[in-house]
């Protein structure tokens, strides 16, 4: 990749098949990402440690037959929209328009974690709010409706969108780094803590931790029963990092609590009392 940027819009052509050359890098980038984080955390909370975890899961109600087939095949075409957005950010480096740079210590050790925790902070506000739109009656079937048929998500859920909703995800980065200087290798930890929230989000089990009076030890960051009463009463819960905005807003579901400190001291099986029958079938 060339260090100065091309002389526009004669060399725009260039410029664009040298952006676009990285396409299938990033395609096969954000689908390794998306098997690793999805994979290790099913893993973990649904294989290794599921019957540890079993009283902490948040639903009765099991994920229906062909659901999780269902969110591989939709996140595969996320995940190809985002490798055809995802060149943009490569489009402005080349055209020296992007914030974005190679030295990750240019700015200082400092400026390298707070600009993570910018990026961070500023990829919360985006989702709250395009999230938000995407609720509207008149954007959601076309933009959000396949996100939400699974009404009792797992980690495969992250990526499982429209294709609206996943190039408004896409956009995020080629837009954020407009204005915010950021070094690359925080791109890539901001993508891996991303897929993990996203995933964690989505499991199904409450592994965030609580204080003796049953709310959670850090109250403003989403837990997984933040997201899951998203998923089980759309229309409150839009965050997904951070409860401010939520809180700001008044959007926040009002039995959040109660459900949180009811899941996290809960001592049985939540499924014990469902038929094996029920269970197999997903009707739960």
């Amino acid at each position: 990749m060339s260090t100065n940027p091309p002389a526009l819009p004669d060399a725009l052509p260039d410029v664009l098949i040298e952006a676009y050359s990285t396409a299938p890098d990033l395609f096969m980038s954000d689908l390794l990402r998306y098997v690793l984080g999805a994979g290790i955390v099913y893993l973990i909370i649904h294989v290794w440690l599921a019957q540890t975890l079993a009283p902490r899961r948040i639903q009765a109600r099991l994920p229906r037959p062909g659901q999780v087939r269902r969110e591989i095949l939709a996140s595969l075409r996320s995940v190809t929209v985002f490798a055809i957005i995802g060149p943009l950010v490569v489009l402005e480096m080349l055209t020296g328009v992007s914030q974005a740079y190679a030295d990750p210590m240019a700015r200082g050790p400092v400026w390298f974690l707070v600009s993570l925790i910018i990026l961070i902070i500023a990829h919360d506000t985006w989702f709250y709010w395009t999230h938000r739109l995407m609720h509207q009656p008149r954007w959601f079937r076309r933009f959000h409706r396949l996100h939400h048929k699974s009404k009792t998500p797992t980690p495969w859920t992250a990526y499982a969108f429209n294709v609206g909703e996943a190039a408004l995800h896409a956009l995020f980065l080629p837009v954020i780094l407009l204005v915010l200087p950021v070094p690359l290798p925080v791109l890539f930890l901001w993508g891996i803590h991303q897929i993990a929230r996203n995933a964690i989000g989505h499991c199904g089990v409450e592994i965030f931790p609580a204080r003796k009076d049953g709310r959670p030890l850090i109250d403003w960051v989403t837990t997984v029963t933040h997201h899951d009463l998203h998923h089980a009463q759309p229309g409150t819960n839009f965050g997904l990092y951070f409860t401010w905005w939520d809180r700001w807003m008044g959007t926040e579901n009002p039995d959040y609590h109660a459900r949180f400190a009811a899941t996290v001291r809960r001592r049985s099986d939540p499924l014990a009392d469902i038929s094996p029958a029920a269970r197999s079938s997903g009707k739960a």
